[in-house]
């Protein structure tokens, strides 16, 4: 599977995020005690999936905004490329996903 530089600077610009939003919830709950690492995960992936939900619907209303002629074409291929990035990332990460519960499973007990 050939990786394009463009998803690859994507993902690691993803990653930039994640760990600076990460850190903060970290901080926050570094008092609360050892059970609240639970929710601080969970938390962590609901705004990760919010954030690619709402890059991939920045994407489409820039397009629905130029076929009106109300954008920027230069907004609009921004807006539609990190859509595009977005999508390939998830999938990658899905891809994994999948992966390592088929590696899981294909382990003998």
């Amino acid at each position: 599977m050939a990786v394009l530089p463009a998803a690859a600077a994507a993902a690691y610009q993803a990653i930039g995020q994640i760990g600076s939003s990460a850190a903060g919830a970290g901080a926050s709950a570094a008092g609360a005690g050892v059970g609240a690492g639970t929710g601080d995960f969970s938390n962590l992936l609901s705004d990760v999936l919010k954030n690619s939900i709402g890059n991939l619907k920045g994407g489409e209303a820039a397009a629905a905004h130029q076929v009106t002629g109300q954008a920027n074409i230069v907004d609009v291929v921004t807006a539609v490329n990190q859509a595009e990035l977005t999508l390939d990332t998830v999938v990658a990460v899905r891809d994994k996903v999948v992966q390592a519960y088929q590696s899981i499973m294909n382990m003998p007990i």
